[in-house]
């Protein structure tokens, strides 16, 4: 199965930032492991409309970060992953659980997304410095 960029021109995420959270995201879920091959600059230009620069910037980006290796006249390939989880991961499952209800209750995927980010930056945030403010004398 070849791997498709989706690009949402009205999200106010820079294309570029897209391919690499995609990227990302696959690799998170094992759907691009070490090996696999992402397609050429070339097809993603194709596909999506964007400027080639564009595309090439996302993949020095991911480059950057030791996720893919760009061979020359071979084309990019996976050389790192990301996370611990899995398509198959138990917590999948109970996710899926959750947002089956979550749409089955009418919340739009746009909610569940703003709810889903909420609870994560308020479970992932750093935590406030609870020391003893220091009084001047």
């Amino acid at each position: 199965m070849a791997f498709v960029f989706r690009i949402d021109r009205h999200s106010g995420v820079p294309a570029y930032v897209q391919i690499i959270q995609q990227v990302q995201q696959a690799l998170r879920l094992s759907l691009l492991e070490p090996g696999d091959r992402l397609p050429t600059a070339r097809a993603v230009v194709e596909a999506t409309a964007l400027n080639p620069n564009t595309v090439l910037k996302a993949y020095r980006e991911l480059e950057a970060q030791g996720l893919v290796e760009t061979r020359r006249r071979h084309g990019t390939f996976v050389t790192g992953t990301l996370g611990a989880s899995s398509a198959d991961s138990p917590w999948r499952a109970e996710l899926a659980e959750v947002v089956a209800r979550a749409r089955a209750a009418g919340l739009e995927r746009d909610d569940l997304t703003a709810l889903f980010t909420d609870v994560l930056e308020d479970l992932y945030s750093p935590k406030e410095d609870h020391a003893v403010p220091h009084h001047q004398s």
